[in-house]
């Protein structure tokens, strides 16, 4: 049986660790290529601050499209994806400029006009621009949304979602058209967990006329913040215990309002391994959203970290003497979060015994464990959903590491700061993507660590 199960997870992941390596090769001929250099130097110390959710970031942007005005955003982290999707509202005539963290955007002019779609192919929540542009454009065509590689992430249930409520759709394999023809009257769409098609729907149904009830709707933290930004903007959103969302319709929203973005939990949970793992002593980690990491922080005092709250949510993470072996099964929010999975598939190397990851929610999510065994790590892959972590085992440095996704990246920079010697991490534009000053904070802290351009 798992015979079966290893050579089928081979197959399945052979392509996604070809591509890196092609993509990798390509940026080396035409020497492009960002690359961190990574050492142990010194233990870490020092306070981390963590910065505004780059989850809740951008469904926050798409939906003040809809509001059609000026709203200004507090919190919102200048990276990779941020800064991408702003570039191209700056093509349709959106107005934009930051006072450090804070966002003045302003939609009142939106235009199709000069609609760039090389850049839309760039990042994967192209797909959420359909709705908001739609209710101004009234037609459009777009690429298929890119993003990072951690599985299967089909598109279908938006398209799906979109037609339940009137839109007309045709997609290929490489672009999507939609035209505007949204019905009246009430509908009831189910979300199956899903954060970005939760996110879309109520994105798509807050101006439709007609009650929208949205079923099995995901409830994470940055979710919430999406609905707290449209409730402020006038939106009429309820919620129910059992993970059911009403949108009532309002004729439009308001704008001239200011928003905070929340903290970012998943940074939150990078750095408290990093703390267990590298730091001196400790790190104390600032805007931690304490409530929002209830299972990561149990699973974490479980494999022996010590965790104090200093309160004002700021959380005192100790350095490990001696880890214990544990078992983690990503789930949908309030569940141990599939984000902080790689991270803490590195503390694991840490412990003694044979740890369990069992990846509930994607397959080749497992990729990162391939850098891990280059390090000198045991693993055993079962499936693509689940593998056996044996420690503890001291990581040695490698020539090439590489970032499979956003969080994989993070979680390979960790190993190579607890390794000897000095080693060399590619497709770091992923870590952009979720990580605002990743390199900056990391030498705030004594890192050994610089950015090769």
């Amino acid at each position: 049986m798992y015979r079966v199960r290893i050579v089928y997870y081979f197959q399945n992941s052979i392509c996604y660790f070809v591509k890196a390596r092609i993509i990798f090769f390509i940026k080396y001929l035409i020497n492009i290529e960002q690359l961190f250099k990574v050492k142990w130097w010194k233990a870490l110390s020092g306070t981390v601050k963590i910065s505004g959710s780059k989850n809740a970031a951008l469904p926050i942007l798409w939906a003040a499209l809809l509001v059609n005005g000026k709203v200004t955003l507090h919190g919102m982290p200048k990276i990779w994806d941020v800064m991408t999707f702003l570039e191209i509202m700056e093509d349709v005539w959106v107005v934009y400029s930051f006072e450090g963290n804070t966002l003045h955007f302003d939609a009142s002019n939106l235009k199709k006009d000069n609609l760039n779609i090389e850049k839309l192919k760039k990042i994967r929540a192209s797909i959420f621009l359909l709705a908001p542009l739609l209710h101004f454009f009234w037609n459009i065509s777009m690429p298929l949304p890119g993003g990072c590689v951690i599985g299967k992430r089909p598109i279908d249930d938006h398209i799906n979602g979109l037609e339940r409520i009137g839109y007309s759709a045709t997609h290929t394999e490489e672009s999507i058209e939609l035209d505007w023809s949204v019905a009246e009257g009430d509908r009831v769409l189910n979300a199956g967990f899903s954060v970005s098609w939760t996110e879309n729907l109520l994105v798509a149904n807050v101006l439709r006329k007609g009650t929208t009830t949205i079923e099995l709707a995901a409830i994470e933290p940055h979710v919430m913040n999406l609905i707290d930004f449209l409730r402020t903007a006038w939106a009429n959103i309820k919620m129910r215990y059992n993970h059911t969302i009403i949108v009532e319709w309002v004729d439009s929203l308001q704008d001239n309002f200011e928003f905070d973005v929340v903290a970012d939990y998943i940074q939150s949970g990078t750095y408290m391994v990093l703390a267990a793992l590298a730091s001196k002593e400790y790190l104390d980690i600032q805007n931690a959203r304490i409530e929002d990491l209830f299972v990561f922080i149990e699973k974490l005092k479980e494999a022996g970290v010590k965790v104090e709250d200093l309160w004002n949510d700021t959380l005192r993470v100790f350095k490990a003497d001696k880890l214990k072996a544990v078992k983690i099964q990503t789930n949908v929010f309030p569940g141990f979060p599939t984000d902080i999975q790689a991270p803490f598939g590195v503390l694991m190397t840490q412990a003694e015994g044979t740890n369990k990851i069992h990846e509930v929610l994607f397959e080749n999510r497992l990729n990162f464990l391939y850098e891990l065994e280059k390090m000198g790590t045991n693993v055993a892959i079962l499936n693509p959903h689940e593998a056996l972590v044996f420690g503890p085992k001291k990581l040695k440095s490698w020539a090439t590491l590489t970032s499979w996704d956003l969080r994989a990246g993070a979680a390979v920079v960790i190993a190579a700061l607890i390794a000897d010697g000095e080693s060399t991490v590619t497709n770091v534009e992923y870590i952009h993507r979720g990580y605002e000053n990743f390199v900056e904070t990391l030498q705030e802290l004594w890192a050994d660590i610089e950015e090769i351009k």
